[in-house]
């Protein structure tokens, strides 16, 4: 099979980052620089910035519930405390679907590099649910405004248009199909409002349950089934 498929069900990383690593050059197979495209079969060795990747790993998917405060990266130097800080399992897994450090929520941890791939691409639309709070008082206006898809300056590109409903004064639901940077901190500021929580509570039929900040757990096997069904895996 193509190297980065390979890479991605060892659960390295998912298919793009994979072809990055290629191209920066730090993958080798059986002590040959690797290509874009090359093809591997389970007997070649395949080595990883100088470390060997195992065999292909049985498919892990864990709900976590990341605090405020904890960072969605593996190594980062500038970082207090990483999601690999907190999360100790028997595989080594990433996650799919990042949330900033001043968010908090349902995280979906795989060692699957194929399922990653799926639910990262915007095009798929899979649906994440937020809970949110601002700073002030929330108007008709605004949700109205935020639910017809918002410009953002930033990243020059406009919302999807989106389901949105207000829950109190100053809090606000909404499901978002698609996943840009800070995407509803930057809908709120063009509207002059800033969040002051963010919590994702659900992704496509996965919810956060009864987890506490910082627990989390192995998806059963209906579950996993279902969520891959979902995703067309």
């Amino acid at each position: 099979m193509r190297l980065n498929k390979y890479m991605a069900e060892c659960g390295m990383c998912s298919r793009r980052e994979a072809d990055r690593l290629i191209e920066e050059g730090r993958v080798f197979v059986n002590g040959m620089a690797a290509t874009l495209g090359t093809q591997v079969t389970e007997t070649d060795s395949v080595t990883v910035n100088g470390k060997e990747l195992g065999s292909k790993n049985e498919k892990k998917v864990y709900i976590y519930y990341k605090p405020v405060g904890v960072t969605c990266t593996e190594k980062d130097k500038h970082a207090k405390v990483t999601v690999t800080d907190s999360v100790k399992l028997p595989v080594r897994v990433t996650y799919a679907g990042r949330l900033d450090k001043d968010s908090e929520g349902l995280l979906l941890l795989t060692n699957d590099g194929e399922l990653i791939d799926k639910l990262m691409r915007g095009a798929n639309r899979h649906e994440k649910e937020y809970v949110v709070k601002v700073q002030k008082e929330i108007t008709e206006e605004f949700i109205k405004k935020m639910g017809q898809g918002v410009y953002l300056k930033e990243l020059d590109t406009t919302t999807r248009p989106c389901e949105i409903h207000q829950t109190g004064k100053y809090t606000f639901q909404i499901i978002l199909t698609q996943g840009l940077n800070r995407q509803i901190r930057r809908m709120c500021q063009t509207f002059g409002y800033e969040v002051k929580q963010l919590k994702r509570i659900r992704i496509n039929d996965l919810t956060i349950g009864t987890l506490k900040p910082g627990q989390y757990r192995e998806l059963s096997g209906e579950e996993q089934k279902a969520l891959y069904s979902g995703v067309g895996l």
